[in-house]
C-alpha cells in the first residue's frame, strides 16, 4: 500500500511539473517607474523616463500626502492628493514564453486606467476597484526588451464619499498559458450537496482552442485534502474546434468531507487540468470550501444545518497609514481584532476588494457579503463625478469580472449590487436596472442569493411597489424598525440589516428576532475619508485605524462574544461630560471629581472595586444594557470582577499613571519576508514607572532603523491629525502611536529605535529572512 501511495505521489508530482511549464505565473510587482503628473507620449517604449522614481507595486501614491482642505478629494477623500500618475516599466521574456499566450492581470488600478505595451494601447478600465486581465501575446518581443506603462488618472473630483487612493496600489502578474487553455476565471467549483457524511463538488470550467487544428481534450480536477492527499478524481473529455471555447462540467464526490464553517475553516484543493492524451496542457489550483450555506425567511441565517447571526461590519478597503496599497498582515491583524471582539461577518463596502482580502476571510473563517457598487447612475453628495458617469456603459461587465473572479470562496454567502442607491427605484426602469444585476450574477453564480443595501424604504416605496418582492434577500441600512414591520408584513421575506450603528436598541432587533439573518455595523474600523475638517477619518469604527479598541468595540464585545467579557469606560471629563475613555487617568485630577462610570459585560453579575472597596454588585439586565456607577473618583485602582455562578470568570483593572518614565515596544510579528504582504506593526505605549499607559500623553516620538528594515508608515490614530504617515517622528495620541515596518534589502537583523526627548530610548528587533 505505501508503495502504491508513493507511486501516486511521484505521479502528482510529476503532473504539476508539467502544468508548472504549461501555465507560468510571474509577480509583476518589481521595478518599475513612477511619475506624479501627466506626461505627454509616456506610453510610447522610447520615452525617456530616466528621471522618474524607481518602485514597486502595490504603490498608492495619495496617502503620502500632504493632508490640506483645498485638496479637491474634499471631505471624501480625507482630504488627500488626487490627479494622474504614470507607472512604466521594462522586462524581458525568455523563450519559454514564445510559444505561450501572455496576459498581465492588474487586481486593481485607482482610476480611469490606460495600459499600453510597445505603444500599443489595450484598454481602459474607469473602476478603480475592479481586477482586469489584457492580452500582451500579439505586441511583444521575446529577443528584446518590451515596456509596459499605465496611465491612472482620478483628477476628476469629487470622486467618491470616501478615500480611494491613487495608483497601481493592488498586485500584478503575469500569466504565460498554451494555445489551448483554460478561460480567464471560468474554472468554477462548488459544492452543491454538502453533509458531515458526503458531499458533491461540482466543477465547470471553459476550454479555449485558439489553435487552428481540432482536438480531444479530458479536464480532470482532482480534490486535495488540507494535507495534499487525494480525496476525490473526476473529469470529462470531449472535441474541442479550432477557435472554439467549449464548456466542461462534472461532479466529484467527496466522502465524510471536512466543513468549512466560522471556527474551523477547512480547506481543501481543486487541482484542474487540461490534458491531451498523458500531456497537461494548463493547471488551475482552487481553494474549496465544502459548505451549506442558506437564508430563510422565518430563522435567517444557516450555515452547515446550524442557525447562526451573521455579526458583521462594514469595512473600507483602506488601511489606515499605508492608505490603499495594504499588505495582508495589516487585514490579518485588524481580522483577528474583530473575531476578538466576535465579529464573523464583513461587508465589503462598497466596492469589490482585493482577492487576497477574501482568501484571508476564507482562512479565518468569516462570511462575506460582496458588494459591487456606491452608485448607478444617480450622483451621491461629495461623489457627483464618480462611478455614476461610468454605470451605464461598465456595470455589466465590472459585475462580470468581480463574480467570475471571486465566486469560488466559500466565505461569500450573499452579494450586494449596490449602496443607498439614489436612481428612482419606482418605475420599470428601476426595476430593470435591479433585476438586471441580479439576473447576471444568478447566471454567473447559481445558488447565491443576491440583494442591495435599501435607502430609506419607506419613503422610497420599495416596500410597497414590489421591488423588495424581486430580492432574494432584502437588505436594509439602518431603521430597523421598518425592516421589521416590512417582515412582519411579508413574513416570506428573508431580510438583513445592511448597515447598522452601535446602539442598543439595533443590537436587541438582531437578538430578539429570530427571521433578522443578521447585521452589518457601521463600522469595523475607522476609516480614511467621510470627515469634515480638520478631521480626516470616519470614526464610527469598533477600533481605531491603528488598531486600538473604541468604547462601542468594547460594549459590542460583551454583546458579541462567546467568552465571558468586562469592561469599564467613564466620561473623559467630570460630571458625565466629554467622551467615554477607558482608563482612570483624568486630564486634570484637580477639577475630576464625579465619575461616571459604565460596565460592559457578558457575565451573571459584575462587582467595582474603588481601591479595593467594593461599590456595589449589579446583575447582567435583561436587555444587554450597560451596568452604570456614580463614583467620587480617587486616584489609584479601579477593578470591575465578573462572575458566573458566583465564580470569577472576568477582571480588568485600571490604574491611575504616574508621569511618564519609560517606552515599551510590542510587534504584531517579529519575522519578516521579502514579500509586500508581510509587514510587522510596533505599537509604542509611553508608561509610567509601573507600566501603565500615559493615556494623556502626547509626546512627539522619533522613529530610525537599522539594518535590513523599511519604516513603512508611522501613525496615532488621531483623527484631526495632519501629521504625514510616511516620516520618521509621530506625535502619541492617548499615550500611544504605532511603526509598521517592512523588510528591506538583505537579511539579519532589523532594529528600530523609538526615542522620546526626556525618557530612555528603547529599541525591538525583528528578524528579516528571504
Amino acid at each position: 500500500m505505501k508503495k502504491i501511495y508513493l507511486f501516486i505521489s511521484l505521479l502528482l508530482a510529476t503532473a504539476s511539473l508539467y502544468a508548472q511549464q504549461s501555465r507560468i505565473i510571474t509577480p509583476f510587482d518589481d521595478s518599475w517607474l513612477f511619475y506624479k503628473g501627466d506626461a505627454t507620449g509616456a506610453e510610447q517604449t522610447a520615452f525617456n523616463d530616466k528621471a522618474w522614481r524607481k518602485l514597486s507595486v502595490p504603490h498608492d501614491w495619495s496617502i503620502e500626502g500632504p493632508y490640506d482642505q483645498a485638496n479637491p478629494t474634499s471631505r471624501g477623500g480625507g482630504y488627500l492628493p488626487a490627479g494622474i500618475g504614470w507607472y512604466r516599466k521594462q522586462f524581458t521574456l525568455g523563450k519559454t514564453y514564445a510559444s505561450k499566450n501572455v496576459t498581465v492581470e492588474f487586481d486593481g488600478v485607482m482610476a480611469n486606467s490606460d495600459v499600453w505595451v510597445n505603444g500599443h494601447h489595450l484598454g481602459k478600465r474607469p473602476y478603480g476597484y475592479i481586477s482586469f486581465i489584457y492580452d500582451l501575446t500579439p505586441y511583444i518581443s521575446y529577443d528584446k526588451p518590451n515596456v509596459i506603462a499605465v496611465k491612472a488618472d482620478n483628477s476628476l473630483q469629487t470622486a467618491s464619499r470616501y478615500y480611494t487612493g491613487a495608483g497601481i496600489y493592488r498586485h500584478v502578474r503575469l500569466v504565460a498559458y498554451n494555445t489551448v487553455h483554460f478561460a480567464p476565471w471560468s474554472v468554477y467549483v462548488k459544492s452543491p450537496v454538502a453533509t458531515v457524511a458526503k458531499a458533491t463538488v461540482q466543477i465547470q470550467a471553459q476550454v479555449v482552442n485558439s489553435t487552428k487544428v481540432a482536438g480531444e481534450y479530458k479536464v480532470t480536477t482532482t480534490v486535495l485534502d488540507a494535507a495534499g492527499k487525494t480525496v476525490s478524481t473526476a473529469g470529462s473529455a470531449k472535441t474541442v474546434a479550432a477557435g472554439q471555447t467549449v464548456d466542461f462540467s462534472f461532479d466529484a464526490q467527496v466522502a465524510n468531507p471536512k466543513l468549512w464553517n466560522l471556527d474551523e475553516p477547512y480547506l481543501y484543493t481543486a487541482v484542474t487540468r487540461i490534458a491531451k492524451g498523458s500531456e497537461i496542457i494548463d493547471e488551475v489550483k482552487t481553494p474549496v470550501g465544502i459548505r451549506e450555506a442558506k437564508f430563510e425567511a422565518a430563522t435567517g441565517f444557516w450555515l452547515n444545518g446550524q442557525n447562526i447571526k451573521i455579526k458583521g461590519v462594514c469595512l473600507h478597503h483602506d488601511g489606515g497609514a499605508v492608505g490603499a496599497a495594504v499588505p495582508l498582515s495589516v487585514w490579518e491583524q485588524r481580522f483577528k481584532l474583530l473575531k476578538q471582539a466576535g465579529v464573523n461577518g464583513i461587508r465589503t463596502a462598497h466596492n469589490p476588494v482585493a482577492p487576497e482580502f477574501l482568501d484571508l476571510c476564507d482562512r479565518m473563517g468569516f462570511v462575506v457579503m460582496d458588494e459591487t457598487f456606491d452608485t448607478w447612475t444617480a450622483s451621491k453628495p461629495g461623489a457627483a463625478k464618480g462611478y455614476n458617469l461610468y454605470f451605464t456603459e461598465w456595470w455589466e461587465r465590472d459585475t462580470r469580472d468581480m463574480v467570475m473572479r471571486d465566486r469560488n470562496h466559500p466565505s461569500i454567502v450573499l452579494y450586494s449590487v449596490g449602496n443607498e442607491i439614489h436612481d428612482s427605484l419606482k418605475d420599470s426602469v428601476g426595476f430593470k436596472k435591479y433585476r438586471d444585476q441580479q439576473n447576471l450574477i444568478h447566471k454567473l453564480d447559481p445558488g447565491r442569493p443576491v440583494t442591495m443595501a435599501l435607502f430609506r424604504p419607506n419613503v422610497s416605496g420599495v416596500y410597497a411597489n414590489g421591488f423588495a418582492d424581486m430580492m432574494d434577500v432584502v437588505g436594509q441600512n439602518y431603521r430597523e424598525n421598518e425592516l421589521i414591520a416590512a417582515h412582519e408584513a411579508h413574513p416570506n421575506w428573508k431580510v438583513i440589516g445592511t448597515e447598522n450603528t452601535h446602539v442598543l436598541s439595533m443590537w436587541l432587533a438582531l437578538r430578539d428576532k429570530p427571521y433578522m439573518a443578521g447585521q452589518f455595523l457601521w463600522t469595523g474600523i475607522d476609516y480614511l475619508g467621510e470627515a469634515a475638517w480638520p478631521e480626516t477619518t470616519n470614526n464610527q469604527g469598533l477600533f481605531t485605524r491603528t488598531g486600538e479598541w473604541k468604547q462601542q468595540g468594547l460594549q459590542r464585545q460583551s454583546w458579541w462574544s462567546e467568552k465571558p467579557v468586562v469592561h469599564m469606560v467613564r466620561k473623559s471629563d467630570n460630571d458625565g461630560a466629554g467622551n467615554w475613555v477607558a482608563d482612570w487617568t483624568p486630564v486634570d485630577f484637580g477639577t475630576y471629581d464625579n465619575a461616571k462610570v459604565q460596565v460592559y459585560s457578558n457575565c451573571d453579575e459584575v462587582e467595582l472595586f474603588l481601591n479595593g472597596k467594593s461599590q456595589g454588585i449589579k446583575p447582567k439586565p435583561a436587555d444587554d444594557s450597560p451596568r452604570d456607577w456614580d463614583l467620587t473618583f480617587e486616584k489609584g485602582s479601579l477593578k470591575a470582577v465578573g462572575r458566573n455562578k458566583g465564580k470569577e470568570v472576568a477582571v480588568e483593572e485600571f490604574k491611575s499613571a504616574g508621569a511618564p518614565a519609560k517606552i515599551l515596544l510590542t510587534a504584531t510579528q517579529d519575522k519578516l519576508t521579502h514579500n509586500f504582504d508581510d509587514a510587522s506593526i510596533v505599537k509604542v505605549s509611553i508608561v509610567d514607572a509601573e507600566g501603565n499607559v500615559c493615556a494623556n500623553a502626547d509626546n512627539m516620538v522619533k522613529f530610525s532603523i537599522s539594518g535590513s528594515g523599511i519604516l513603512q508608515a508611522v501613525d496615532n490614530g488621531d483623527i484631526i491629525s495632519h501629521e504625514q504617515y510616511q516620516g520618521t517622528e509621530h506625535k502619541a495620541f492617548q499615550g500611544k502611536c504605532i511603526a509598521i515596518v517592512k523588510a528591506g534589502a538583505g537579511s539579519g537583523t532589523a532594529t528600530l529605535k523609538v526615542s522620546v526627548a526626556g525618557l530612555p530610548e528603547a529599541s525591538i528587533a525583528l528578524q528579516i529572512t528571504k
